[in-house]
Formats: C-alpha cells, sequence, structure tokens
C-alpha cells in the first residue's frame, strides 16, 4: 500500500519502519526537523529487545508534505490531533481515510474534520519510546485492532489490515472499535496514576497499598462507558469486565496481576505519560483522553472523583508545582 505517516513518533515510527521493510510505499510526515532530517539522511532506526534494523524512507515536515494519499496513518498526540487533521486533510486522496492510530478518542475529533466516512479506527496496545532523531524503541509487542467506525467490514479494511500484518501478526479487524478504545480509556486512567510516580507501570499496578485506586479509577471509566451504551473489549491482561462497579475485588485484583505479568516482559518499563513528564518534561495528553471521560460522565450524570483529581494531580506535575512521587498516589486515595 501507498501509505502516509502523519507523525513518526513511538507508535508511527515503528509501524512505518515495518511497512517500509514489508515493500509498503511510505512516507513520513512530522514536525521536529531533527527527526526529519535524520531519517532522510541515515534512515529510520528500529531498536530494542523485538528487532534491530533501519529503513530507508523519506520524511517531510508537515509544510512541505507533497501530494495527495489513499490513506493517512494519523500517529501524533491526541492533544494535536485537530491542528493535524486540519493540516492534512487537503493531503487526502478524493477517496482517501485518516485512521486515527491514537490513545483517546480521536475518531470523534478527526470524522469532524474529514468525515465521518473517511475516518478508521484503530487500538494499538504495543510499547515504543522515541529516543532520539531517527531512532525508536520497540520495547514490547501488544494488541493492534482495526475498525470502521459503524462496525462494518469494507474492502478498504481488508486492504489495511492485511498491511498492517506485516507489522503485527495478530493484529485483528473488530466490529467493536469503540468497545477497544474505551478499554484503552480505562486502562489508560490507571496509567496515569502510575505516572504520577517515579516507578515502573509494572511495580505501580503489583502494589497492593494502591490496588483500590487503581481498581476505582477503572470502574469510573466503566461506568461513563456502560452510561454511553459501549460494550468495552478488553487486551493484552486487561479485562474491562474485572472493573464493573459490581465485579469481586478478586477478580479485579486477577486482572492487575495479569497487567503487572504483561509489562514485566516489556522493554518500556514506564508510560509514554511518565516519559513526557519526567524525560521530555513537555505537556501530557491528559485533558485529551481522561477530559472526556469526566465531561461525557457528567453528561450522563456519572460522577467521576477520581479520575477529575488525576487531572489535577498531572497538571501540577506539568507545572512544576508537584514532584513526582508515590505519595501522589495518596490524593486519590482519600478520596475513596
Amino acid at each position: 500500500m501507498r501509505i502516509l505517516i502523519w507523525g513518526a513518533g513511538a507508535i508511527g515510527g515503528v509501524i512505518g519502519a515495518y511497512l517500509v521493510r514489508a515493500g509498503h510505499e511510505i512516507t513520513f510526515v512530522d514536525r521536529a526537523a531533527a527527526h526529519v532530517d535524520a531519517i532522510n539522511r541515515a534512515g529510520l532506526s528500529i531498536t530494542g529487545p523485538i528487532d534491530e534494523f533501519t529503513v530507508t524512507a523519506r520524511a517531510y515536515t508537515p509544510e512541505d508534505v507533497p501530494g495527495a494519499h489513499d490513506a493517512i496513518l494519523l500517529c501524533v498526540k491526541a492533544q494535536d490531533t485537530a491542528a493535524a487533521a486540519q493540516t492534512l486533510a487537503p493531503h487526502l486522496a478524493a477517496d482517501g481515510y485518516v485512521v486515527s492510530v491514537q490513545n483517546g478518542l480521536n475518531e470523534l475529533v478527526i470524522a469532524d474534520i474529514v468525515g465521518r466516512e473517511r475516518t478508521i479506527g484503530a487500538f494499538v496496545n504495543f510499547g515504543a519510546d522515541y529516543l532520539e532523531p531517527g531512532v525508536i524503541l520497540y520495547g514490547g509487542r501488544g494488541a493492534v485492532v482495526l475498525g470502521e467506525l459503524d462496525g462494518a467490514t469494507t474492502p478498504r479494511l481488508v486492504a489495511l489490515h492485511q498491511a498492517m500484518l506485516d507489522f503485527e501478526p495478530n493484529a485483528v479487524i473488530t466490529d467493536n472499535i469503540w468497545g477497544y478504545l474505551w478499554g484503552k480509556l480505562a486502562y489508560g486512567a490507571q496509567l496515569f496514576a502510575t505516572a504520577v510516580t517515579n516507578d515502573s507501570i509494572a511495580d505501580c499496578l503489583a502494589d497492593p497499598a494502591y490496588h483500590a485506586v487503581y481498581i476505582a479509577l477503572g470502574q469510573e471509566v466503566m461506568r461513563v462507558a456502560t452510561a454511553n451504551h459501549v460494550t468495552p473489549q478488553g487486551f493484552n491482561g486487561f479485562d474491562p469486565l474485572a472493573f464493573m462497579p459490581d465485579t469481586p475485588r478478586e477478580v479485579s485484583l486477577r486482572s492487575l496481576d495479569d497487567m503487572v505479568a504483561f509489562n514485566r516482559k516489556s522493554a518500556k518499563t514506564h508510560s509514554g505519560i511518565w516519559r513526557d513528564l519526567a524525560v521530555r518534561k513537555r505537556r501530557t495528553e491528559v485533558d485529551a483522553q481522561l477530559g472526556p471521560i469526566v465531561e461525557i460522565g457528567a453528561s450522563l450524570g456519572v460522577a467521576t472523583p477520581l479520575t477529575a483529581r488525576l487531572i489535577e494531580l498531572i497538571h501540577a506535575i506539568e507545572d512544576g508545582a508537584l514532584p513526582m512521587q508515590t505519595s501522589n498516589l495518596d490524593e486519590l486515595a482519600r478520596l475513596l
């Protein structure tokens, strides 16, 4: 396939490199000029325990993108979705489409800009980090799921899936992409909680002192999803049914144990959220990922006090007003 990958960082860089290696015609777009220059000069390198290889590819900054494209994978941070979708829209072919390969409910944002019929949903859970210009760490495999927003199985979806199998052999098509996206929101809320500390994902989720916090966060998201008539889907040890409000505690703990086991196997020990805060010193996706949970919950009469407080804690860390430390989780525990 001929694919334009908009955002050549952790997610887009890994997927794109595999597709290039498999023979697909891939063009990268990234706003980081140094990253674009490195790709054009020396190629895009994937490193880590899964694979080590370098591919030759063309990369452009957004203002220099040439031509129109049939498929665009949007792989930018959630808070940059609207601006990126507006910029890429002129580069969509007449029958082209955009695939949201992101965290959150960005399909809604993209659909408002390019049209619902030109938007495909995607869910990914592999571990990757941008290390330096031209170099991406692929730390651990994870679920890859594709779906039309209306649940249909279309020729374009089948073709996209065939291409994605060259990246992840276990990639699947679903008729419930919203279920996966809401499932990831619940897991994402738990990941944001781990990111207010300096501990690894696995160590945080394994700490019995805060099991109640992680369970309660998952339950808040599940309440909103259920009220929104969504059937959440599980993945990689995360079982959304384990965080339904009436689920026995031992079932929730079993899912946390499964999530710990999954994360222990990855070379990516901390979340991208933690990396944004601790390493890259930049704003996170908290408003774009967790904000809609609070907003949709409020519109449906579902209270989300832990999620709202977690957003405040992340903002305080972003602003330099709060250090990253395990005791931050006590702020959430007080609300239980």
